[in-house]
């Protein structure tokens, strides 16, 4: 059980090299690419890319050079008032963004929101 769950499992690895790939091909359509999900969507351009792309619609006024981590952070706000006010998604268990998200619960929920867009 304790393997199962371990960070290196082989099908967690499976998972983000999935979705990882899924994300790339939409991302072709705006000139982006991502090795990894949790790194490469922190500042928030990848994932406003990424929701444009799925959405065909244009996330509103956001930072375009984020050099801190508030304006990171703003960035992913910015796409989570989207996808609840404009796509009507409801998005559940999201803690604040101001707070340190463990890195487990990040991959969930940067993989669960990937997957309620398609």
């Amino acid at each position: 059980m304790q393997r199962e769950l371990a960070d290196d499992a082989p099908w967690k690895r499976i998972q983000q090299n999935t979705f990882t790939r899924w994300a790339n091909e939409h991302l072709k359509l705006v000139n982006r690419h991502v090795d990894d999900l949790q790194s490469d969507l922190s500042d928030g351009l990848s994932l406003i890319g990424l929701i444009e792309v799925l959405s065909q619609k244009k996330v509103p006024r956001y930072n375009k050079r984020p050099n801190f981590r508030s304006q990171k952070l703003e960035n992913v706000s910015v796409v989570l008032d989207f996808l609840e006010n404009t796509e009507r998604i409801r998005l559940v268990n999201i803690g604040k963004l101001t707070e340190e998200p463990k890195k487990k619960e990040n991959n969930y929920l940067t993989y669960s929101q990937i997957e309620n867009c398609t």
